[in-house]
């Protein structure tokens, strides 16, 4: 009687998804353009229904946040008209503005890092290449955002 040996590949995920981009690693190894798969009124009825889904919620986490920074801010104020804290208005005047200086140094050399460079490429680059579902998310996030 014949032994069946066993063979088997062993495949380095890491190697394999070291060089491909972040979209093709979650969606798909055959996944490229969304042109090259669906017609447009599908790629507009998910670009739509996603962009929908995504203003919705950035509209419900705005207001949420909005809230709470107004109510802390809020409090903060009763809390010192009351005597229970004392705020130096000078000294938070000053680190604002030493804030607003570091920020003019940081955004007036205008140099991103290369990696971030490429990043911006590839959104760049996907986004071309989906022109249609761009738009329907686009058009749906802002309906999301007024809703």
């Amino acid at each position: 009687a014949g032994v069946k040996e066993d063979s088997f590949d062993v495949l380095d995920l890491m190697e394999y998804t070291k060089n491909r981009p972040w979209w093709r690693k979650v969606f798909a190894p055959s996944s490229g353009s969304s042109a090259e798969k669906y017609n447009v009124a599908t790629q507009l009825v998910i670009g739509g229904v996603v962009g929908w889904c995504t203003g919705f919620v950035f509209q419900k986490v705005g207001k949420l946040a909005a809230t709470a920074v107004g109510g802390g801010f809020f409090l903060l104020q009763i809390a010192n008209h009351t005597g229970y804290i004392r705020v130096d208005w000078k000294l938070v005047e000053q680190d604002v503005n030493k804030a607003k200086q570091q920020l003019k140094f940081h955004s007036s050399g205008n140099k991103m890092s290369p990696e971030v460079k490429s990043r911006v490429n590839e959104v760049i680059v996907f986004l071309k290449k989906n022109v249609i579902l761009t738009g329907g998310f686009a058009g749906g996030f802002l309906l999301g955002m007024a809703s």
